[in-house]
């Protein structure tokens, strides 16, 4: 089974529209077709930035956040990362890369193709949800 880091960007991406990142969390990691690998930063990133109150505007997010919350909890397989990485100018970005080496993950899915610039970290294969989706659906 394919092992996936999801980066925070897309979690939100999930919860405000029905696209790609809702049918990889809804469809593929909470019905375990894929491994979702967390670790304590990342988790409490996830749980910060949900919280936020500029997502309010969007319906039902505050529900939506609690349930993926919950649900990560249930389906993730937690890892302690004993690595600490400086390759990516967002020093918490560099957290989600931490955690896709040491977890041995196939992918990070990322939005964020500013700061995430290349293809792949050791072996890693850094993609756009649509880029897993479709190699996923292949």
């Amino acid at each position: 089974m394919q092992k996936i880091v999801l980066d925070t960007n897309v979690v939100v991406a999930s919860l405000i529209s029905n696209g790609i990142p809702f049918k990889i969390i809804n469809e593929l990691a909470f019905e375990n077709k894929v491994t979702v690998c967390i670790s304590g930063p990342i988790f409490d990133e996830y749980v910060e930035v949900l919280s936020r109150p500029k997502f309010s505007v969007f319906k039902d997010f505050k529900s939506r956040a609690e349930t993926f919350i919950t649900k990560i909890q249930e389906v993730a397989v937690k890892f302690s990362p004993d690595i600490t990485l400086n390759v990516i100018s967002g020093e918490a970005d560099n957290r989600f890369l931490e955690l896709s080496v040491y977890a041995k993950a196939d992918y990070l899915i990322t939005g964020n193709t500013n700061d995430f610039t290349k293809d792949k970290y050791e072996n890693v294969d850094i993609v756009t949800p649509r880029e897993f989706w479709d190699k996923y659906s292949e």
